[in-house]
């Protein structure tokens, strides 16, 4: 049985997908930060939004 791609779903806000111009917007946007700082924070602690959050909290509450 194929899938059918009009059942979009929830998006999985778990999740980070640096590939995506429309997650970048709204993550940028969530985290009150840059693109670049996104995909740095991805880069350093992976994909999940949680780990990215508290990397950013961590960053900014040492003055990076």
């Amino acid at each position: 049985m194929a899938d059918d791609l009009k059942n979009r779903g929830e998006p999985d806000r778990s999740r980070i997908n640096t590939s995506e111009d429309h997650e970048i917007r709204y993550w940028t946007q969530k985290f009150g930060v840059s693109a670049d700082e996104l995909r740095t924070a991805v880069q350093a602690v992976g994909t999940s939004a949680d780990a990215v959050a508290k990397h950013l909290a961590g960053g900014k509450s040492r003055g990076a």
